[in-house]
C-alpha cells in the first residue's frame, strides 16, 4: 500500500510540474555582478528573471528547471532581466548551450522553480 501511495504522489508531482511550468522566451547574457549581489561568469549555470518573477529579489538563489525540446538544465537565479517580458528568462551562455547552440539566439522554453 505504501508503494502505491508513493507512486501516486510521484505521478501527481510530475503532473503538477507540467501544469505549473511557465512558458516563455529564453535568451542569453554575459553574467557579471548581478542584482542578487553575487558575481558570476559565463561558465556558471545562472539565470536572470523577468521583473514579475524576480519579485524584488525574492527569487534570488532559487533553483529553476528549464526545458527545451527534450533537453533541460538547472540554473540558479542570480539577476534581474529588466527588458524581459512576462515569462521570459535570460540564461548564462553555458546554461543556454545545454539546450541549444548559441547561434539559435532565442528559444521558446518551459521553466519552473524547483526550490
Amino acid at each position: 500500500m505504501f508503494k502505491f501511495r508513493l507512486l501516486a504522489l510521484t505521478g501527481f508531482a510530475a503532473f503538477l510540474q507540467g501544469v505549473l511550468a511557465t512558458t516563455g522566451r529564453a535568451t542569453f547574457y554575459e553574467p557579471g555582478f548581478g542584482s542578487c549581489g553575487v558575481s558570476n561568469n559565463s561558465s556558471d549555470f545562472v539565470v536572470a528573471l523577468n521583473p514579475a518573477d524576480y519579485a524584488d529579489c525574492a527569487s534570488c538563489g532559487r533553483q529553476v528547471h528549464v526545458t527545451f525540446q527534450g533537453k533541460s538544465v538547472d540554473v540558479t537565479v542570480a539577476n534581474l532581466c529588466p527588458a524581459c517580458g512576462t515569462g521570459a528568462i535570460d540564461l548564462s551562455p553555458s546554461a543556454f548551450k545545454q539546450l541549444a547552440d548559441i547561434s539559435a539566439g532565442i528559444l521558446d522554453v518551459e521553466w519552473d522553480f524547483t526550490s
